[in-house]
C-alpha cells in the first residue's frame, strides 16, 4: 500500500505562478495526497489569487502547534477540493511556514517543494517507490532538480524541453547536473548525503518532529534540518537511511542575472557554514561512521573552506612562477591538470544524462551542453568560487540575511 502524503507549499510573493501550480499539483498522479499552501505573509496578491482561484472560504480548523511556530491568521478551504488547505500567516520566513505546514500535515511522509517548482506527474510516485522498497526507515528523501529556465509549460505541466538562451542558465544547468548525478548520488550510496534540494524533498515526518522541525537559525533549514536527522539517528542508535533518488523530477527556474546569482550563492554558502558548526560535534567522532568521518570532513575542508584554498593555491603558484621558484612547464601543467579534471566531472555528468535519461533530446543540445562544460572553466567557476569566499569573509563578521531570489517566472503555453 502506498503511503498517503502531505505536500508542503511555502509560499511569499508568487502571484504569478502560484495558482497554476496548484492546480498541477492536484492533478499530479499519486493514490492519497493532501496539499498544504502555506502563505508566508505574501505583500503581492498571492493570497487574493488563491482565494479566487479556488473559491476559498474561512474555515475553523483545529491547530495543535507539536512544532512552536509564530501565530497563523487563517485557513481557508473549499468544500469541493477536499485535499486542499490554505494557510495564511504573517511573515517569519520559510522555515517557519514549513513548521505551521508539519502540524497541519495529518500523513505520515510529508514532501515540501517550493511555490516555483513544478514536479513531474509521476514524481511522487516515484519518490515513494524507494521509501516502499527500503528494509530501512527512510527519513528523507531527494530527488533531482531540473532547470526550467528555457522550456514551456502548459496548465502546470512541462510542455516542451528547450536549453534556454542564454549562457547563465546553460552554465547553472552543467552545474546542477554534475552536483546531482556525481556528488549526491555517490554520498546516497555511502548513507553520508547531507544536503537534499530543498525544492523537492520527502521527509519522514515523525523523525523531523522528534528533532524538532525546521531550525529559525540558519540561512539553510533544509540542510541543517539533514545533519540534525543524522545526528539524532545515530546518537539513538536507530537504523535509517538518507537518499537521493534520480529519477523523480521537479523543475526550477534558476537566477538570469550575475546580481541574483551571485546572492544565491552567497546565501548558500553561509547556510552551510551555520549547518556545519551547528552541529560540529560529529566532525571527525567515529562514533557517528561515515558521517563524522567522511561527509562532515568533506564539506567543512573540500566544500566550506575550498574557495579559501583554491584562492591560496591560485596565489602560492603564482608568486612562485613570478619569483622563478617554478618553471612555466609547471605553472602550465598544474593549470592544465585543474581545468581537465573539471572538464572531465562537467563533461561526465552532462554524457551520464544523455546516456540514461536524455532529457535534451535534440543532438545539438548535447553538443552545447559538452562546450558549456569547458567555457565554465575560464572565469564562471572562478566567479562561483569569489562569491563563495566572500559569504565566508561575510559570514565570518555579519549574520546572513536571507534574501528572495527575482525571478522572471515560466514560459507559459496558452496553446
Amino acid at each position: 500500500m502506498t503511503p498517503p502524503i502531505s505536500v508542503l507549499v511555502p509560499s511569499y510573493n508568487e502571484e504569478e505562478t502560484i495558482v497554476e501550480n496548484v492546480r498541477a499539483l492536484l492533478t499530479i498522479d499519486y493514490p492519497s495526497y493532501e496539499i498544504i499552501v502555506i502563505n508566508d505573509g505574501s505583500r503581492d496578491r498571492t493570497m487574493k489569487r488563491l482565494i479566487e482561484g479556488f473559491d476559498l472560504l474561512p474555515t475553523d480548523m483545529i491547530y495543535r502547534p507539536i512544532l512552536k511556530t509564530e501565530s497563523v491568521n487563517g485557513f481557508f478551504t473549499n468544500p469541493d477540493i477536499t485535499n486542499l488547505i490554505v494557510v495564511d500567516k504573517d511573515n517569519s520566513g520559510k522555515a517557519d511556514s514549513l513548521n505551521v505546514g508539519i502540524n497541519l500535515a495529518k500523513n505520515p511522509y510529508f514532501c515540501c517543494i517550493d511555490a516555483d517548482t513544478v514536479l513531474e506527474n509521476d514524481a511522487l510516485l516515484r519518490l515513494m517507490k524507494h521509501v516502499i522498497e527500503s528494509r530501512e526507515l527512510i527519513v528523507a528523501c531527494g530527488g533531482i532538480l531540473r532547470i526550467a529556465n528555457g522550456c514551456s509549460f502548459k496548465q502546470g505541466r512541462i510542455q516542451n524541453i528547450a536549453l534556454p538562451k542564454d549562457i547563465l542558465s546553460n552554465l547553472q544547468i552543467v552545474e546542477y547536473l554534475r552536483a546531482f548525478l556525481f556528488g549526491r548520488a555517490s554520498w546516497s550510496a555511502l548513507n553520508g548525503l547531507l544536503i537534499i534540494a530543498g525544492a523537492f524533498s520527502l521527509f519522514h515526518k515523525k523523525s523531523v518532529q522528534d528533532v524538532g522541525g525546521y531550525s529559525l537559525n540558519t540561512l539553510s533549514e533544509d540542510m541543517e534540518l539533514v545533519v540534525r536527522l543524522h545526528r539524532y539517528m545515530r546518537e539513538k542508535g536507530i537504523t535509517y537511511r538518507i537518499v537521493f533518488v534520480s529519477d523523480p523530477i521537479g523543475w526550477t527556474e534558476v537566477p538570469t542575472s550575475i546580481e541574483m546569482l551571485a546572492k544565491q550563492r552567497m546565501r548558500w554558502h553561509m547556510g552551510l557554514a551555520e549547518s556545519l558548526f551547528m552541529n560540529i560535534r560529529m566532525l571527525l567522532n567515529p562514533g557517528y561512521g561515515v558521517i563524522g568521518l567522511f561527509s562532515m570532513p568533506y564539506q567543512l575542508f573540500i566544500e566550506l573552506f575550498g574557495p579559501l584554498i583554491e584562492f591560496i593555491g591560485y596565489i602560492i603558484v603564482i608568486v612562485s612562477y613570478l619569483t622563478g621558484v617554478i618553471d612555466s612547464r609547471f605553472f602550465m601543467l598544474f593549470l592544465s591538470l585543474a581545468i581537465l579534471y573539471s572538464i572531465f566531472l562537467s563533461a561526465g555528468a552532462v554524457l551520464l544524462e544523455e546516456i540514461t535519461y536524455r532529457r535534451y533530446p535534440r543532438w545539438t543540445d548535447l553538443i552545447r551542453l559538452l562546450l558549456i562544460s569547458v567555457a565554465e572553466n575560464f572565469g564562471y567557476r572562478q566567479l562561483v568560487s569569489w562569491w563563495r569566499f566572500k559569504a565566508l569573509i561575510y559570514r565570518s563578521f555579519s549574520k546572513g540575511k536571507w534574501q528572495a531570489i527575482k525571478k522572471k517566472g515560466f514560459k507559459i503555453s496558452r496553446d
